[in-house]
């Protein structure tokens, strides 16, 4: 991937991909099935540019074909791509940088696009320090988050998860867990780390309530 060092690195205008209930975090890897003629173009627009694309949900109002969108996407590139037979792509989206979203552009693009204001999340683009949380936040987060698989029957590699970074456990499990679009758009938004490790456990607990499992040991 492109070393986007500064945000004035990244395209100012790129098409994007409204889909409720699907969050991309910066690094985080999204699979993506597309089949739709107008985000075929898309996609082969974006394969022959920079490949980046900004995935972003939507809000009430607006029309049923052209809904109006969340305030804050995340702009991803694309690092995969193969094509089906019957005329599907598949492809990864990797993460890049959260933005705000601007204006909408008037093209003739089947598509849509808009200006990407990529300021306020230029934290998004730096290595950083390893992801750190205190002895009790990462209790309680196991615990919550054991609660919370075992209420829905769902399962996860834990010894991956014991091993696994901290930020990047926590970005994982907010792309791939069941949450509403609502739940997705907080973890989003949330302005940093530990903000988001925060909103994490909140929902992990809220889904996980009144269920008596076993504490696991600590998530280091």
């Amino acid at each position: 991937m492109p070393p986007y060092r500064r945000t004035a690195d990244l395209p100012q205008m790129i098409p994007i991909f409204p889909l409720d209930g699907a969050l991309l975090l910066p690094g985080g890897d999204l699979p993506l099935q597309i089949f739709e003629p107008r985000y075929l173009n898309m996609i082969d627009d974006a394969m022959a540019g920079d490949r980046i694309i900004g995935m972003i949900q939507t809000r009430p109002g607006g029309d049923r074909d052209r809904p109006k969108l969340s305030n804050v996407g995340c702009a991803g590139r694309i690092t995969s791509y193969a094509e089906t037979s019957d005329g599907r792509y598949l492809i990864t989206l990797t993460g890049v940088c959260r933005f705000d979203a601007g204006d909408e552009l008037s093209i003739p693009t089947p598509y849509r696009q808009l200006r990407a204001r990529y300021e306020r999340f230029e934290a998004d683009l730096g290595e950083g320090d390893e992801a750190q949380a205190p002895e009790a936040a990462r209790n309680r987060f196991a615990k919550a988050l054991k609660r919370y698989l075992n209420r829905r029957e769902l399962d996860i590699d834990w010894e991956t998860a014991h091993t696994a970074p901290l930020e990047a456990l926590v970005n994982s499990l907010a792309m791939g867990l069941p949450f509403d679009p609502a739940e997705k758009q907080a973890l989003l938004e949330a302005p940093d780390f530990s903000r988001r490790f925060e909103v994490l456990t909140a929902l992990l607990e809220i889904g996980g309530a009144d269920d008596g499992d076993d504490e696991p040991r600590s998530l280091q």
